[in-house]
């Protein structure tokens, strides 16, 4: 396909796989009739046949056979459905086909909220057209533009990108345009809207051709999606295939109701009783994840935060190592709340309650994915029960309350305080060293390192014993 010409499928190469939202739900199809489908029914070419294969997809998932061959009669699309369902897959099929039929530069541009997603979708269409020889071009903030322009001058056939940064190449990177456009893909677009990406959006609505594809994924209706509908899609189809926000039925979900004060006893207790599990844990804000991954770290648990205020390359690396199964906790905000496919997350941890409940969707949704089991635990302060119904009342379920020790807990106290003070330190010097000029390449982003504090607690009042070894329990 670099050369402009029809494609010869190369089946000697095989494709890696790729731990993607699709990956997931392929194992058990849909039910009944849906089951016998295979993407070859469902009009995919041979070619992208045997990929699907390749990458484990034995057969379509329900947005699929809905989505697939609606795009592949040429039509423009809008897929509702649940994360971790195969959006990307739905749409990824049917633009490599059109493809294949006409190879071009820059033919297709996909939206997404948060530069995770934007690199998993990236993986995807990699993994799928791999054989073909599909390049992609990942165009997101926190990466150097340069080299990025230069990406672009080497007109990849996918563009990827968050909206922001796209804008910023569309005005200032000379050469590059997306005038000869053939499909726009909007992923979560009710996050992209959520974001207030609108004007961005409205920008680049302007400046790619009318007469092009559109498809426009999303999880949940909302009033802004509906308003993005009509502005940009011509006639679409709808695919609907849960309009209930629901939750996978292999995840076992539960709730604690705790005094605000003790919620890091609390996780702390919990991450013990359940060691040797991998966690998520959703915090509201970047300052709340950078202290709590502090103050973990400091009781001996290997906690590695993921926000947004941690420059792209620390964002990528923390992610890589939680996946490498080499950190078991991420400290996570929103940022990695949709679309991230991590297959071994045993449980998900809302230390805040998410103020919009259909997020709660989106965090527990990182755990129980393919057919695997999975645990989510809810932290409901005195603050929160509001919050909290309102989730209960969106999923149709009463949860059961986590049993928890109460004495254990409180037997924890005095160790987290200790380690609260710590990471109040760390978090100050931290701070500190963002406001001074910055001497070589300032690690403690990632809290890796330790920071000076460290050095200080040590000989003084045996500080240093109790950060010790892996899982202690709490005690005398």
């Amino acid at each position: 396909m670099a050369d402009e010409e029809s494609v010869k499928p190369n089946t000697d190469e095989t494709l890696e796989g790729s731990s993607s939202d699709e990956g997931s739900d392929h194992g058990d199809g849909g039910e009944n009739d849906e089951t016998v489908k295979s993407f070859k029914d469902l009009g995919v070419t041979e070619v992208l046949c045997e990929a699907c294969d390749q990458l484990g997809w034995k057969s379509p998932t329900k947005i699929q056979i809905e989505a697939i061959p609606v795009a592949l009669q040429g039509k423009d699309v809008i897929g509702l459905a649940e994360t971790g369902s195969g959006k990307t897959g739905a749409f990824a099929l049917p633009i490599l086909q059109s493809l294949l039929a006409s190879p071009q530069r820059l033919h297709t541009l996909v939206l997404t909220p948060t530069r995770e997603l934007a690199f998993q979708i990236s993986e995807q269409f990699e993994a799928l057209g791999s054989s073909i020889g599909v390049k992609c071009a990942v165009i997101v903030g926190g990466i150097d533009m340069m080299s990025q322009s230069l990406v672009l001058a080497k007109k990849p056939h996918i563009v990827i990108a968050t909206p922001g940064r796209l804008i910023d190449h569309l005005e200032n990177t000379k050469g590059f345009s997306l005038r000869a456009l053939k499909f726009l893909v909007m992923d979560e677009a009710d996050r992209i809207l959520n974001m207030d990406f609108e004007t961005e959006v409205d920008k680049i609505l302007k400046v790619i051709p009318r007469e092009r594809r559109t498809f426009l994924f999303s999880a949940t209706m909302t009033k802004k999606v509906q308003k993005l509908e009509r502005a940009a899609l011509k006639d679409p189809v709808k695919c609907a295939v849960s309009t209930k926000y629901s939750t996978v039925d292999k995840l076992q979900q539960y709730y604690i109701f705790i005094p605000s004060k003790y919620k890091d006893c609390y996780l702390v207790s919990i991450l013990n009783e359940l060691a040797g599990n991998s966690f998520i844990i959703f915090c509201s804000t970047c300052n709340t994840a950078q202290r709590v991954a502090l103050l973990l770290r400091n009781l001996g648990i290997t906690a590695i935060p993921l926000h947004g205020q941690m420059s792209q390359n620390k964002r990528l690396g923390a992610l890589n190592k939680f996946k490498s199964k080499s950190r078991s906790v991420l400290l996570a905000t929103d940022v990695a709340s949709r679309g991230l496919d991590i297959p071994h997350v045993d449980c998900v941890i809302n230390y805040d309650i998410p103020t919009h409940s259909k997020d709660y969707i989106h965090r527990v949704g990182r755990t129980a994915r393919a057919g695997r089991s999975g645990k989510s635990i809810t932290f409901v302060t005195q603050y929160d029960v509001e919050l909290f119904q309102r989730i209960e009342s969106l999923i149709g379920k009463k949860l059961p309350a986590f049993p928890t020790q109460e004495e254990e807990v409180m037997m924890l106290v005095e160790r987290v305080s200790e380690a609260q003070r710590f990471a109040k330190i760390e978090m100050k010097e931290q701070g500190d060293k963002r406001k001074r000029p910055k001497r070589g390449d300032g690690d403690d982003d990632d809290t890796e390192q330790a920071t000076g504090v460290r050095k200080k607690v040590k000989g003084g009042g045996g500080g240093g014993k109790k950060r010790g070894g892996g899982a202690w329990r709490g005690g005398r």
